[in-house]
């Protein structure tokens, strides 16, 4: 794994939310998903009016991870604008597990409170990912 903190792929997630375009949510999300290499790619959520057009952060960062050939991870920091940490939607679940096969960590923070950052692996968090 890379030599990066937690802490730093938080920040970068925070960061990533300030771009956010959630004019209907006002629900500001930010991704940063760490590369084995150790790139860090971000994303952050894209709202549509037709709101099955809305992409997630996480699905965002994973895009532009694809787009520039990384193929292989180690964690993902998800933080979001509300109170709670934000736990990632089934859907980035399942985009998680296509590349990582449960093997991922998964950091997840609310903005306001970045310290305190909750710990997961994607396999615990999708115990039965649908492969083929």
């Amino acid at each position: 794994m890379s030599n990066i903190a937690d802490a730093q792929l938080i920040d970068k997630a925070i960061a990533a939310a300030t771009h956010s375009h959630s004019p209907y949510s006002h629900f500001r999300v930010g991704a940063a998903l760490l590369a084995q290499d150790g790139r860090v790619f971000v994303g952050t959520n894209i709202e549509n009016a037709s709101y099955g057009l809305t992409i997630c952060a996480e699905r965002s960062a994973f895009g532009s991870a694809i787009t520039a050939g990384a193929r292989e991870f180690d964690a993902i920091a998800i933080v979001a604008s509300g109170e709670e940490p934000p736990l990632p939607c089934g859907a980035c679940r399942q985009v998680m597990a296509e590349f990582c096969q449960g093997d991922l960590t998964v950091l997840l923070a609310s903005i306001s409170m970045p310290e305190q950052i909750q710990t997961y692996r994607l396999d615990a968090l999708l115990p039965h990912a649908f492969s083929l």
